[in-house]
């Protein structure tokens, strides 16, 4: 993709992965808005960036997701360019959690939900702009899943999937598709202090970036990138390593 003179929307993008692409897309020459759910993280990212455009936006909530398409047509009409980046990821044991079904169901809506949803609503909209495209931010967890972030797993297996559908059927509209597979990266995803033996973020976004702009349609780093090219037998052996590792 062109990766200079685009309109860009990140979601998510107050912090981590998301606020490191919009800082990039930044320094490329590209207009920026990010949106989220906390006002005070907004305002802290476009104090260090004044010229990022924020949107409080609770992704979780579909008529929060249709309100936030309605605003960026009257204020931002050249988007083109789409990064579904937002997330959480839970540690859940099936057996033992107490969590209500309520909660649990935030991770489905803001990490499977909201990206189909968004995408669907500005899929036509991008195919009246040049250059348009749909970033979907998925994880090595989408190839491998760890047996403690169930859900997690599921929503990002299920973003792998659409993503190729929506290469395929967006294709014939000019709309690129392209999926960025995270390793464990040094965010707060999970809780502060839990990814610390992550990729640092800077890398990563470094990464993303050089991907995109060689043209890449899938895109991993460090851990994830053979994952995406992995035999099932490869794959199997990769989860059960991983699940040996890590308690659930």
């Amino acid at each position: 993709m062109r990766l200079s003179g685009n309109t860009v929307l990140v979601t998510g993008g107050s912090n981590g992965i998301g606020l490191a692409l919009a800082e990039r897309f930044l320094t490329m020459g590209n207009r920026v808005v990010i949106c989220g759910r906390r006002e005070e993280k907004l305002e802290e990212a476009q104090r260090r960036h004044p010229e990022l455009a924020t949107r409080v936006c609770d992704l979780a909530r579909a008529q929060e997701r249709v309100s936030l398409v309605a605003w960026l047509d009257e204020t931002f009409p050249d988007l083109n360019v789409l990064i579904n980046n937002a997330g959480v990821q839970n540690r859940v044991n099936v057996l033992t959690s107490e969590r209500q079904w309520e909660d649990l169901r935030q991770e489905i809506a803001i990490n499977m939900e909201a990206p189909l949803h968004l995408s669907l609503m500005l899929a036509k909209r991008l195919s009246r702009k040049s250059n348009a495209t749909i970033i979907n931010v998925s994880s090595g967890l989408a190839f491998v899943s760890m047996a403690a972030a169930p859900i997690y797993c599921a929503t990002k297996a299920a973003i792998h999937s659409f993503s190729i559908s929506l290469r395929v059927q967006l294709a014939s509209a000019g709309i690129a598709v392209v999926e960025v597979a995270p390793p464990m990266v040094q965010t707060d995803l999970c809780a502060p202090g839990v990814h610390d033996a992550g990729a640092p973020v800077d890398e990563f976004a470094d990464a993303v970036m050089l991907g995109l702009g060689e043209g890449k349609k899938e895109i991993g780093y460090g851990y994830s990138a053979p994952l995406l090219s992995m035999s099932r037998e490869e794959l199997d052996e990769a989860t059960a390593q991983l699940n040996a590792r890590v308690p659930y």
